[in-house]
């Protein structure tokens, strides 16, 4: 091991140490149900941004959107606006409503509203498909980060990650986690800001034309290795030279024509310095491009594709399980507000530094582009663009700090799915909990390890559409419609979930890049957001006017329970301290739950 790949193990050792310390010392204060699952709702606004910022700005946010900007340009910005912006769906319509129903998790909410078990069923395994779709990129870029920085097999890194989640959410769960997280924001914004400010200070030295008619150049004598098959547009030969299998010929240095050209695996192009580098098909090649909008993400029916993100990215944020579940652990529905409002500071701020790396990416390690493994970029700037010791000591706090994104998202997802399972499949107890986690978690490993790769943040995007389609109608017609039924509220469930869900399935194995399917059907497989999100509200509202005759008894109770502030009236039994603000405050670690008297009885 030399001496960057040394600097780089121990940077990822501490940050992985840090982790497990801070977990440790934060489980030392779970002991009920309550803890593990909620925080027993003690956690305040800023605490608890942190804490969301943390678990919420996954692989996606610190590699991808930088690998996506430096691949598409000014289209891609629409993700981390859309990342942002989602939050602010969840301070006007969720936020609140949602800490004053009093539950624990999704489904608890959904059967609290609908005094429906079979609703709070369909929920639960909602829950824990978005969840463990989720839990895949995390995993499979965590073996990407391990790969290219120490050369260890992928499986090596996913399974590695996999393992710290497990024991830090077994060992404390919620309350540890909270810790843990919030830690990890810090950690991330310090791992990512660093680097930009640094970059800056080059780029302001020697400018670089950026948005010119041109395509990118590498700046030094390069070496690609091709290890999948990739499409690539060629624009200037000059200074290109293959070797391998060029459009199903072998060929030995081979300058190639201009135009587009099929590169098999385990073919190698050199690139002289000052060559224009061949970009992979569908991103835009000329600079002027590049920086324009209108382009899409390297498919037909660009303004489609856009469409189909911001609603997916915007609307999926109030359907996922993992951020919907930090707002349980506030005391109240003021602070779980403050806590959102607290959030989208914190992620503006942190997302101004990718949008930058995302530039300097595809000014100075454009290469990337010739394979499309724009994930790397944020790891390898440093090294390629500054070099010598500071460039090893930036590198290897990169990536600590895409370490610390593996770990901080999957924690939280794997809480939700261990609450999920642990309170509609086993018993409620403690060490129901932990089986949860554990299973859970090793599912999540085994199928990243099976699952196609694609771009981190395109993989989340598609599980934001199933979130979008899913949990996010259920959520916002329960909070806001009184003429919701349990019907309905299934029915929307099963027909969002399974079209999101197929798609998402289908675009993950990769069926769609392999040209399986061709036009119209690709986009929307690849992008369904536009289609499925409409269909999941439509239905719920359709089936629901249907079945009037089964709305549930009581909804002026519920909902004014979601909607009066709790210091006005109704909800005053839920401050912190009231006993039924915790219904599951008698929990033990062993012992069975006993549900309090505002709160619908599970099962």
């Amino acid at each position: 091991m030399n001496g960057v790949d040394l600097l780089t193990a121990v940077a990822l050792f501490a940050a992985a140490f840090a982790t497990i310390a801070v977990g440790a010392w934060g489980g030392r204060f779970s002991r009920t149900t309550s803890d593990f699952l909620v925080a027993s709702r003690t956690v305040g606004p800023r605490w608890n941004a942190a804490a969301v910022s943390g678990e919420y700005l996954s692989a996606a946010s610190f590699l991808g959107v930088a690998g996506l900007i430096a691949k598409y340009g000014a289209d891609a910005l629409w993700y981390p606006v859309g990342f942002t912006a989602g939050y602010l769906g969840l301070l006007l319509f969720v936020a609140a409503p949602l800490r004053r129903s009093g539950a624990y998790t999704v489904p608890d909410f959904a059967e609290f509203r609908l005094s429906s078990t079979a609703v709070r069923k369909t929920a639960m395994v909602v829950v824990v498909v978005v969840c463990v779709l989720y839990l895949i990129p995390q995993f499979q870029g965590a073996g990407l980060t391990l790969n290219i920085l120490l050369g260890v097999p992928v499986w090596v890194g996913g399974v590695a990650v996999g393992t710290i989640v497990i024991v830090n959410v077994v060992g404390g769960g919620m309350r540890s986690i909270t810790f843990v997280q919030a830690f990890q924001y810090w950690l991330k914004l310090t791992a990512i800001a660093i680097p930009t400010l640094v970059l800056i200070g080059v780029f302001a030295g020697d400018p670089q034309p950026v948005g010119d008619p041109a395509p990118p150049r590498v700046s030094a004598p390069t070496t690609v290795d091709v290890t999948t098959d990739v499409v690539v547009t060629v624009t200037e030969p000059k200074g290109v030279r293959i070797t391998g299998t060029l459009d199903g010929t072998e060929v030995h240095a081979r300058v190639p024509t201009p135009g587009r050209h099929v590169i098999e695996a385990d073919s190698v192009i050199a690139l002289d310095a000052g060559a224009a580098t061949p970009v992979v098909d569908g991103a835009p090649v000329d600079g002027s491009d590049w920086v324009a909008a209108g382009d899409g993400f390297g498919d037909r029916h660009p303004l489609f594709q856009v469409l189909s993100l911001v609603i997916a990215t915007f609307l999926g944020v109030m359907g996922l399980p993992h951020v919907l579940v930090r707002f349980y652990t506030n005391p109240d529905g003021r602070t779980a507000r403050r806590t959102a409002l607290a959030a989208i500071a914190l992620l503006s701020l942190f997302y101004l530094f990718p949008v930058l790396l995302g530039v300097f990416s595809r000014l100075y390690v454009p290469e990337l582009l010739i394979t499309g493994a724009s994930d790397a970029a944020v790891l390898l700037l440093p090294s390629a663009t500054i070099g010598g010791p500071a460039g090893q000591a930036l590198a290897a706090l990169v990536a600590a700090g895409a370490i610390a994104a593996f770990l901080a998202t999957s924690s939280g997802l794997l809480v939700s799915v261990a609450g999920a399972l642990s309170t509609d499949v086993l018993r409620g107890r403690v060490r129901d909990f932990r089986v949860a986690a554990v299973a859970g978690g090793g599912i999540a490993v085994a199928l990243s390890l099976a699952a196609g790769s694609l771009e981190l943040s395109r993989t989340v995007g598609l599980v934001f559409a199933v979130a979008a389609s899913t949990l996010c109608p259920l959520l916002v017609l329960g909070i806001w419609w009184r003429g919701l039924t349990a019907p309905g509220a299934i029915a929307g469930l099963v027909v969002g979930g399974l079209s999101s869900g197929i798609a998402t399935s289908l675009a993950i194995a990769g069926v769609v890049d392999d040209s399986v399917l061709d036009g119209w059907l690709s986009v929307v497989v690849g992008y369904p957001a536009a289609v499925t999100v409409p269909l999941a509200f439509g239905t719920m509202i359709l089936v629901s006017l249907a079945t009037r005759s089964r709305l549930p008894g009581d909804l002026s109770r519920t909902f004014a329970r979601m909607h009066v502030p709790e210091r006005v009236g109704m909800g005053i039994d839920r401050l912190p301290g009231r006993a039924d603000d915790e219904p599951g405050r008698d929990r033990t670690a062993d012992g069975p739950s006993t549900e309090g008297p505002d709160r619908h009885p599970r099962g």
